[in-house]
Order: structure tokens, then C-alpha cells, then sequence
């Protein structure tokens, strides 16, 4: 079995299974919060061209109290095998699935903000056991999903970053004895996986991601006849002008925004689903691409946790190193880009600090692939992967 030198300082390096069994009194609580919601004032007749509708938050909190069944979704988490273990001081929780193929290819599957573990659910199935599902079991693989540090059943965090989180799931998937493994990451994810490929690039076979924020366009280099280039920068003008404040804002003042985070079931609900809305394929509300029961528990765990503030945290601690390219990586990459995602990655400007073997422009989809367009991105990672198995 592979070791890291973080065994050494982590404390217990037990594996324990874990449950989740939230109390009654906390949902009793938050349906108390929800009875008793003050709303603002609104612009009629804008849309969502100054944020969420107030039509549309008032029915979909209408909704989460009324319909939403907590205890559904805590049976349909609790359906995959759940642990926690120690890693450089902090309990780390995570999801493993063993194949039942006996060679199957290990694959961490690592969530960003404000995706959870609740994005990959519907995949682990597929990935599991491909022929029961459509497949060749030629591409099996167990999978690990974890929860980062600061959000969810991991609990809040202090002082984390993409890099720190990278190290520990290389000791994580050590303690599991996978001494070669794949690894996919969107979003924050992203920046963990392809830390995970410098740290533990001994043991990881390749990575795959959506995103790779340093190899954005610069306007002064976009060529004008390259398609590319041009989508790249219509997403980076959409960025400056329209939905990057929320990067600035927990890049600069965590703190302020988790206090209503924390405090406010709807406040939280309004800032994540803003971003299901404008980060998605969807033409009306965030329903359009991402189913809204999911919506909800991915919401629930950041309620249920107190933890939307330590996951907003990662963007103080280095979100703003994000975009700079760092130390080539070596091992094989692979990028799956969405069409509605928040960025567009530029293959000839992330090739020099990356060994891209493959690149795929999909024409459906955006930011949370996992629950908009599973299936193609399930493909995507059997293909990727099928040639770095042996």
C-alpha cells in the first residue's frame, strides 16, 4: 500500500463508516426559519436581471417547506456506503463504491462550490458497473467521492486550500490501498485535481476536469477568426460584467457573507441557486437543467452543516492564485468543456503547463455536468481513462 508523509502526522488513520441522521429538532428548526422568512421589495417586471426573482424564490421556499422530503433524500444518501477518516487534522467524509469487477480502475471524483457530493450520485451506478447499465465492464471502476474540507460531512474548515486538499486525498486514496488511481474535478474540484497530479503524480494515471481557469483567453491575444478564442471571450466578458462579483465577494469578506449564510435558510438558497441559474444550460429558472430535488439536497447539506461560509473560504485563502499556471503537469489530461459553463478554457494556451491528450467541446451543458448531462460525461471519462489502464 501507498504512504504519504501525512499518515505520519494525521492522528488515527481508522477508517470509520459513517451514517447521516440529521436530528428532527434541526429540521424543525429551519422549517421554523422558513415560516417566518421576511421578503424585500422588488423591481417588477426585470426578470432576472437583478438577481432571483422574487416570484420564483418565494415558490421554490413555498416549496422546500411544503413538499421537499428531507428524510427521502437522507434515505437515498445513506443507499451509498459513507465513511470519515483523519487526514492533516481534520475529518475528512467520503463516499466509496467498490466495483464488483476485480480489476476495476479507481477514480476520485472531487466537487467544487457549490456542488457537494450530491453531483455525482447518479453516476457512481454507471461507473460502477457499466454493464448493467449499457457498458463494456471493461470500464469499471470503484469510486470515491469526497466531501472537501469546510463543506458538508466534512465540516467547517479553516485554513484549506486546493493544494492542502490535494495532498489529502492522496493520503486518502493510500489508507484506501489504491496505489494507482484516475481523478475528475469541476470547478474548485478542478484546481484540486490538477494539484493531485503534481503531488501524487506516482500514483495518479491521468486526470480529467472542466475547467482550467489559466488557460482563460486574454482579449489582447483572442485571434478574431478562431471560434474558440471567440466563445472565450464572450465568456470572459460575461464574467466581468455580470457574474463574477460572487468570486470577489468570498475572495475578500468570508466572513461577512456566512453570517447570513448561517442564519438565513433562504439567504443561502437564494446565493447557491443563483448559480444553478446562471451557470447552467438553462433558458428560465435553474430547473431547466438540474433536477430540483437535487438542487435542494445539495443546498441542504451546506444548511445542515453550517457550512456555506467555510466553503466560500477557499476563495480568500488562494482563489486568487486560481488562474496562474503553475508547474507543468506531466501525467496525461483530459478536458470535458460544457458550452453554459462559467468559463471557457483555451486548448493552445493550457497545452504548454498540461500534457492534454484530449479535448471535447460538448453542445449541451454547463458548470454541474454531473447532474445536467451525466451520461455524457460518464462516456467522456470511460473513453479518457480506457487507455491509461494498464
Amino acid at each position: 500500500m501507498a504512504t504519504t508523509s501525512l499518515d505520519t502526522v494525521s492522528g488515527s488513520t481508522d477508517i470509520r463508516t459513517f451514517r447521516i441522521d440529521v436530528p428532527q429538532t434541526q429540521l424543525d428548526d429551519l422549517h421554523r426559519r422558513l415560516d417566518a422568512v421576511r421578503w424585500p421589495d422588488h423591481a417588477p417586471g426585470v426578470g432576472w436581471t437583478q438577481g432571483i426573482p422574487l416570484s420564483y424564490i418565494q415558490e421554490l421556499t413555498r416549496y422546500w417547506r411544503e413538499t421537499y422530503d428531507w428524510r427521502a433524500q437522507e434515505a437515498r444518501l445513506n443507499a451509498f456506503p459513507q465513511f470519515r477518516t483523519e487526514i492533516d487534522g481534520h475529518d475528512l467524509h467520503f463516499i466509496h463504491v467498490r466495483s464488483r469487477v476485480p480489476d476495476a480502475m479507481p477514480l476520485v471524483l472531487t466537487h467544487g462550490w457549490p456542488g457537494s457530493i450530491v453531483e455525482f450520485l447518479g453516476m457512481i451506478g454507471p461507473l460502477i458497473d457499466p454493464a448493467a447499465h449499457g457498458g463494456d465492464a471493461r470500464d469499471a471502476f470503484h469510486v470515491v467521492v469526497p466531501t472537501l474540507p469546510g463543506f458538508g460531512f466534512s465540516g467547517p474548515a479553516v485554513g484549506w486550500t486546493a493544494e492542502r486538499v490535494a495532498r489529502a486525498l492522496a493520503v486518502l486514496m493510500a489508507r484506501l490501498g489504491y496505489d494507482r488511481y484516475g481523478a475528475h474535478g469541476g470547478d474548485l474540484g478542478s484546481q484540486v485535481t490538477r494539484h493531485l497530479a503534481r503531488v501524487d503524480a506516482e500514483h495518479v494515471t491521468g486526470i480529467h476536469v472542466t475547467s482550467i481557469l489559466s488557460a482563460l483567453i486574454d482579449p489582447a491575444t483572442a485571434d478574431p477568426d478562431d471560434p474558440a478564442d471567440q466563445r472565450a471571450l464572450a465568456a470572459g466578458r460575461r464574467w466581468n460584467t455580470e457574474i463574477g462579483a460572487y468570486w470577489m465577494l468570498q475572495a475578500t469578506r468570508p466572513q461577512t457573507l456566512a453570517y447570513g449564510f448561517t442564519d438565513s435558510p433562504v439567504g443561502q438558497m437564494a446565493w447557491i441557486a443563483e448559480r444553478f441559474k446562471d451557470w447552467t444550460d438553462s433558458a428560465n429558472a435553474p430547473e431547466d437543467a438540474v433536477d430540483r430535488e437535487a438542487m435542494l439536497t445539495n443546498i441542504m447539506i451546506y444548511w445542515l452543516n453550517a457550512t456555506a461560509g467555510s466553503a466560500a473560504r477557499y476563495y480568500f485563502e488562494d482563489g486568487l492564485t486560481w488562474a496562474r499556471p503553475g508547474p507543468r503537469i506531466e501525467v496525461p489530461v483530459a478536458v470535458a468543456q460544457f458550452p453554459h459553463d462559467i468559463s471557457v478554457s483555451v486548448r493552445r494556451i493550457a497545452e504548454p503547463t498540461h500534457n492534454i491528450v484530449r479535448w471535447t467541446e460538448f453542445d449541451h451543458g454547463g458548470h454541474f455536468p454531473g447532474l445536467e448531462q451525466p451520461a455524457l460525461l460518464i462516456e467522456d471519462l470511460r473513453h479518457f481513462y480506457r487507455h491509461l489502464r494498464h
